[in-house]
Protein backbone atom coordinates (compact mmCIF):
# COMPACT_ATOMS: atom_id res chain seq x y z
CA UNK A 1 0.00 0.00 0.00
CA UNK A 2 2.61 2.54 0.97
CA UNK A 3 4.01 2.03 -2.50
CA UNK A 4 1.33 3.23 -4.18
CA UNK A 5 2.23 6.55 -2.29
CA UNK A 6 5.78 7.00 -3.58
CA UNK A 7 6.87 9.65 -5.99
CA UNK A 8 10.17 8.37 -7.32
CA UNK A 9 11.19 9.40 -10.45
CA UNK A 10 8.48 11.90 -10.94
CA UNK A 11 8.58 15.69 -11.28
CA UNK A 12 6.63 17.76 -9.50
CA UNK A 13 5.80 21.76 -9.95
CA UNK A 14 4.68 23.45 -7.01
CA UNK A 15 4.04 27.41 -7.27
CA UNK A 16 3.52 29.44 -4.36
CA UNK A 17 6.69 27.25 -3.15
CA UNK A 18 8.64 29.76 -0.82
CA UNK A 19 7.01 29.51 2.43
CA UNK A 20 3.33 28.64 3.78
CA UNK A 21 1.62 25.76 2.65
CA UNK A 22 3.55 26.00 -0.27
CA UNK A 23 6.64 25.10 0.93
CA UNK A 24 5.35 22.59 3.10
CA UNK A 25 3.91 20.69 0.13
CA UNK A 26 7.20 20.93 -1.84
CA UNK A 27 9.04 19.37 1.04
CA UNK A 28 6.15 16.26 1.53
CA UNK A 29 6.01 15.79 -2.01
CA UNK A 30 10.46 15.39 -2.01
CA UNK A 31 10.67 13.61 1.06
CA UNK A 32 8.12 11.01 -1.16
CA UNK A 33 10.57 10.76 -3.58
CA UNK A 34 9.69 13.69 -6.15
CA UNK A 35 12.53 16.29 -7.62
CA UNK A 36 10.65 19.38 -7.36
CA UNK A 37 10.32 22.93 -9.48
CA UNK A 38 10.05 25.47 -6.80
CA UNK A 39 8.13 28.74 -8.31
CA UNK A 40 6.80 32.17 -7.11
CA UNK A 41 7.99 35.43 -7.22
CA UNK A 42 10.45 35.39 -4.29
CA UNK A 43 13.81 34.33 -5.32
CA UNK A 44 15.78 34.03 -2.04
CA UNK A 45 12.78 32.44 0.05
CA UNK A 46 12.52 29.83 -2.89
CA UNK A 47 16.36 29.13 -2.52
CA UNK A 48 15.95 28.35 1.40
CA UNK A 49 13.29 25.52 0.05
CA UNK A 50 15.66 24.27 -2.11
CA UNK A 51 18.09 23.88 0.12
CA UNK A 52 15.30 21.57 2.68
CA UNK A 53 14.73 20.06 -0.65
CA UNK A 54 18.07 19.02 -1.06
CA UNK A 55 18.67 17.63 2.33
CA UNK A 56 15.85 15.53 1.79
CA UNK A 57 18.13 14.02 -1.35
CA UNK A 58 16.26 15.51 -3.73
CA UNK A 59 16.92 17.49 -6.88
CA UNK A 60 15.20 21.24 -6.56
CA UNK A 61 15.31 23.87 -9.08
CA UNK A 62 14.83 27.64 -8.41
CA UNK A 63 12.35 29.43 -11.49
CA UNK A 64 11.05 32.58 -9.79
CA UNK A 65 7.46 32.72 -11.72
CA UNK A 66 4.63 35.25 -11.83
CA UNK A 67 1.71 32.94 -12.32
CA UNK A 68 -0.33 36.05 -13.26
CA UNK A 69 1.49 36.00 -16.92
CA UNK A 70 1.09 32.97 -19.12
CA UNK A 71 4.45 33.15 -20.81
CA UNK A 72 6.14 33.37 -17.52
CA UNK A 73 3.95 29.99 -16.54
CA UNK A 74 5.01 28.35 -20.65
CA UNK A 75 8.44 29.07 -19.26
CA UNK A 76 8.70 27.54 -15.78
CA UNK A 77 7.07 24.27 -17.49
CA UNK A 78 9.86 24.54 -20.13
CA UNK A 79 12.72 25.10 -17.73
CA UNK A 80 11.27 22.32 -15.77
CA UNK A 81 11.62 19.70 -17.99
CA UNK A 82 14.53 20.72 -19.26
CA UNK A 83 16.37 21.32 -16.50
CA UNK A 84 14.53 17.64 -14.34
CA UNK A 85 14.25 15.82 -17.23
CA UNK A 86 10.29 15.91 -17.23
CA UNK A 87 6.99 16.80 -15.78
CA UNK A 88 4.30 14.77 -14.13
CA UNK A 89 2.97 16.78 -11.44
CA UNK A 90 1.33 20.14 -10.83
CA UNK A 91 0.58 22.03 -7.59
CA UNK A 92 -0.87 25.26 -7.86
CA UNK A 93 -0.39 27.36 -3.95
CA UNK A 94 -0.20 30.62 -5.51
CA UNK A 95 -2.47 32.54 -3.53
CA UNK A 96 -2.88 36.72 -2.15
CA UNK A 97 -5.65 38.25 -0.09
CA UNK A 98 -7.09 40.89 1.21
CA UNK A 99 -9.75 41.64 3.54
CA UNK A 100 -11.81 44.32 3.24
CA UNK A 101 -15.71 45.19 2.69
CA UNK A 102 -16.79 45.05 -0.97
CA UNK A 103 -17.95 48.59 -0.83
CA UNK A 104 -14.53 49.73 0.05
CA UNK A 105 -12.40 47.83 -2.01
CA UNK A 106 -11.02 49.29 -4.91
CA UNK A 107 -11.39 47.71 -7.89
CA UNK A 108 -7.89 46.91 -8.89
CA UNK A 109 -7.58 44.97 -5.49
CA UNK A 110 -10.40 42.97 -6.66
CA UNK A 111 -8.51 42.12 -10.17
CA UNK A 112 -5.13 41.53 -8.10
CA UNK A 113 -6.93 38.76 -6.40
CA UNK A 114 -8.96 36.95 -9.18
CA UNK A 115 -5.42 37.17 -11.46
CA UNK A 116 -3.19 35.47 -9.08
CA UNK A 117 -5.96 33.22 -7.22
CA UNK A 118 -7.62 32.15 -10.52
CA UNK A 119 -5.97 33.15 -13.29
CA UNK A 120 -2.74 31.84 -12.06
CA UNK A 121 -4.24 28.60 -11.67
CA UNK A 122 -5.47 28.06 -15.20
CA UNK A 123 -2.12 29.53 -16.30
CA UNK A 124 -0.62 26.85 -14.84
CA UNK A 125 -3.01 24.24 -16.52
CA UNK A 126 -3.21 25.48 -19.84
CA UNK A 127 0.93 25.58 -19.81
CA UNK A 128 0.67 22.25 -18.80
CA UNK A 129 -2.11 20.80 -20.77
CA UNK A 130 -0.20 19.69 -24.03
CA UNK A 131 2.69 17.65 -22.26
CA UNK A 132 -0.12 15.66 -20.12
CA UNK A 133 -2.35 14.98 -22.83
CA UNK A 134 0.17 14.20 -25.03
CA UNK A 135 1.53 11.72 -22.51
CA UNK A 136 -2.06 10.57 -21.56
CA UNK A 137 -0.98 11.21 -17.59
CA UNK A 138 -0.66 14.11 -15.30
CA UNK A 139 -1.69 14.94 -11.78
CA UNK A 140 -3.07 18.40 -10.77
CA UNK A 141 -3.43 20.01 -7.61
CA UNK A 142 -5.18 22.81 -7.50
CA UNK A 143 -5.05 24.89 -3.73
CA UNK A 144 -8.93 26.36 -3.09
CA UNK A 145 -10.09 27.38 0.51
CA UNK A 146 -12.90 26.71 3.01
CA UNK A 147 -13.73 30.38 2.19
CA UNK A 148 -14.58 29.03 -1.09
CA UNK A 149 -17.51 27.28 0.21
CA UNK A 150 -18.48 28.90 3.42
CA UNK A 151 -18.84 32.78 3.75
CA UNK A 152 -16.91 35.22 5.73
CA UNK A 153 -17.24 39.32 5.80
CA UNK A 154 -14.59 41.10 3.78
CA UNK A 155 -13.46 37.99 1.96
CA UNK A 156 -15.21 38.49 -1.39
CA UNK A 157 -12.39 38.66 -3.94
CA UNK A 158 -10.73 36.03 -2.14
CA UNK A 159 -13.84 33.66 -1.94
CA UNK A 160 -14.64 34.42 -5.04
CA UNK A 161 -11.46 33.44 -6.28
CA UNK A 162 -11.68 30.11 -4.47
CA UNK A 163 -15.02 29.15 -5.51
CA UNK A 164 -13.76 29.50 -8.79
CA UNK A 165 -11.07 27.01 -8.47
CA UNK A 166 -13.47 24.85 -6.95
CA UNK A 167 -15.18 24.67 -10.33
CA UNK A 168 -12.56 24.75 -12.32
CA UNK A 169 -11.51 21.61 -11.10
CA UNK A 170 -14.53 19.92 -11.33
CA UNK A 171 -15.10 21.01 -15.27
CA UNK A 172 -11.16 20.66 -16.32
CA UNK A 173 -11.16 16.73 -14.45
CA UNK A 174 -14.32 16.11 -16.28
CA UNK A 175 -12.66 17.73 -19.56
CA UNK A 176 -9.17 15.91 -19.15
CA UNK A 177 -10.37 12.52 -17.71
CA UNK A 178 -10.09 10.94 -20.94
CA UNK A 179 -6.63 11.39 -21.19
CA UNK A 180 -6.26 9.71 -17.71
CA UNK A 181 -4.85 12.72 -16.17
CA UNK A 182 -6.42 13.80 -12.42
CA UNK A 183 -7.56 16.93 -11.66
CA UNK A 184 -8.19 17.23 -7.74
CA UNK A 185 -8.30 20.34 -5.36
CA UNK A 186 -7.50 21.09 -1.68
CA UNK A 187 -9.19 23.50 0.31
CA UNK A 188 -7.35 24.65 3.73
CA UNK A 189 -9.44 26.13 6.56
CA UNK A 190 -7.51 28.27 8.88
CA UNK A 191 -3.69 27.38 8.71
CA UNK A 192 -1.24 30.05 10.55
CA UNK A 193 1.25 31.20 7.25
CA UNK A 194 2.78 34.82 6.68
CA UNK A 195 -0.38 35.46 5.12
CA UNK A 196 -2.54 35.66 7.86
CA UNK A 197 -0.04 35.45 11.27
CA UNK A 198 -0.86 39.64 12.30
CA UNK A 199 -4.37 38.85 12.16
CA UNK A 200 -4.16 34.80 14.22
CA UNK A 201 -2.08 36.99 16.71
CA UNK A 202 -4.67 38.92 17.93
CA UNK A 203 -6.58 37.20 20.58
CA UNK A 204 -10.04 38.47 19.87
CA UNK A 205 -10.03 37.45 16.14
CA UNK A 206 -8.33 34.24 16.33
CA UNK A 207 -11.13 33.10 18.91
CA UNK A 208 -13.65 34.38 16.32
CA UNK A 209 -12.29 32.68 13.59
CA UNK A 210 -11.73 29.00 15.24
CA UNK A 211 -15.56 30.15 16.85
CA UNK A 212 -16.69 28.28 13.24
CA UNK A 213 -13.80 25.55 13.13
CA UNK A 214 -15.55 22.12 15.26
CA UNK A 215 -11.98 20.89 16.31
CA UNK A 216 -10.94 24.36 17.94
CA UNK A 217 -7.26 25.17 16.32
CA UNK A 218 -5.61 26.06 13.40
CA UNK A 219 -3.95 23.51 10.97
CA UNK A 220 -0.41 22.69 11.23
CA UNK A 221 1.69 23.74 8.34
CA UNK A 222 2.52 19.78 7.90
CA UNK A 223 -0.76 18.13 7.80
CA UNK A 224 -1.07 19.29 4.56
CA UNK A 225 1.71 16.99 3.04
CA UNK A 226 0.07 12.97 3.32
CA UNK A 227 -2.87 14.95 1.59
CA UNK A 228 -0.54 16.34 -1.26
CA UNK A 229 1.40 13.85 -1.74
CA UNK A 230 -1.58 11.02 -1.71
CA UNK A 231 -3.40 13.34 -4.28
CA UNK A 232 0.14 13.27 -6.51
CA UNK A 233 0.40 9.80 -6.43
CA UNK A 234 -0.68 6.69 -7.99
CA UNK A 235 -3.06 6.17 -4.85
CA UNK A 236 -5.24 8.40 -6.44
CA UNK A 237 -5.88 7.11 -9.67
CA UNK A 238 -10.02 6.76 -9.42
CA UNK A 239 -10.32 9.84 -7.66
CA UNK A 240 -10.46 13.42 -10.03
CA UNK A 241 -12.58 16.83 -10.09
CA UNK A 242 -12.95 16.27 -5.81
CA UNK A 243 -12.19 19.24 -3.69
CA UNK A 244 -10.83 17.57 -0.17
CA UNK A 245 -11.92 20.23 3.15
CA UNK A 246 -8.79 20.40 4.99
CA UNK A 247 -10.93 22.45 7.31
CA UNK A 248 -11.07 21.07 11.17
CA UNK A 249 -14.49 20.36 10.10
CA UNK A 250 -15.32 24.07 9.52
CA UNK A 251 -17.09 23.32 5.97
CA UNK A 252 -19.03 20.59 7.81
CA UNK A 253 -20.45 22.77 10.68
Amino acid sequence: MLEALRLDGRVAVVTGASRGLGRAMALALAESGADVALASRSKPDLEETAHQVERLGRRAVVIPTDVRVFAEMETLVGQTRQLLGRLDILVSSSGVAQVAPLAEMRPEEWLRILDTNLTGVFNGCRAVARHFLAARSGKVVNIASVLGAVGLPGYAAYAASKGGVIAFTKALAVEWARYNVQVNAIAPGWFVTDMNAEAFADEKIRERLLRDVPLRRTGRVEEIGPLVVYLASPASDFMTGQTIFLDGGHSAA
